[in-house]
């Protein structure tokens, strides 16, 4: 199966996961800016990896706009934030507003566990992340939302990368890749 990562973040998380992804399925690697769907139409399996900033993937304006494209193929989306797993609501709401239906229906989606270091970050940015946690009343909610983290880790890609190399084995006994859909998609 050949496959390309196309990737898209802001402080680097995003693309230290792209580079181990990589290296463990040998796929290429790029960033989507100029790609046409021409040259993508010869993988058969495209993983895009996007961080979320204020609450909007990298991401979604390519994805609106090579749709049609992508959902002919084996889709993987990793999407790397701040927000927990056990925010299942908050998660649910990133991919309703960010990735299209018609793209929800045929792709495994994982979340990834980013990164923040606030001396990092822009002015901008760490204005914006200090009046969102003033505006935030949970106390611990405000704390965690000011506190560095790191957990980028190569094991965090294991369920991801799973999923790929059973795709990986299902492609040989597929001809179509209309054919192929997720095994459990919350999103579809």
């Amino acid at each position: 199966m050949k496959g390309i990562i196309l990737y898209k973040g802001k402080y680097g998380a995003t693309e230290q996961y792209a580079k181990i992804l990589s290296a463990s399925t040998r796929f290429t690697i790029a960033r989507p800016d100029n790609l046409s769907d021409e040259l993508l139409e010869g993988f058969d399996c495209i993983v895009l990896g996007s961080s979320v900033y204020i609450g909007k993937l990298q991401m979604k304006e390519w994805m609106e706009d090579h749709a049609g494209m992508l959902r002919k193929k084996k889709l993987f989306v990793f999407i790397v934030c701040g927000t927990k797993s056990d925010q299942k609501e908050k998660l649910d709401q990133i991919v309703r507003q960010n990735i299209p239906a018609e793209l929800r229906s045929v792709a495994k989606i994982f979340f990834l566990r980013g990164r923040m270091n606030k001396r990092n970050l822009s002015f901008k940015d760490g204005l914006l992340l200090r009046m969102g946690a003033l505006f935030t009343r949970n106390p611990a909610d405000r704390k965690n939302m000011l506190t560095d983290y790191d957990e980028v880790s190569a094991k965090n890609l294991l369920p991801l990368e799973q999923d790929i190399e059973k795709a990986n084995q299902s492609s040989q006994e597929l001809t179509d890749p209309l054919l192929w859909s997720p095994i459990t998609n919350p999103y579809a």
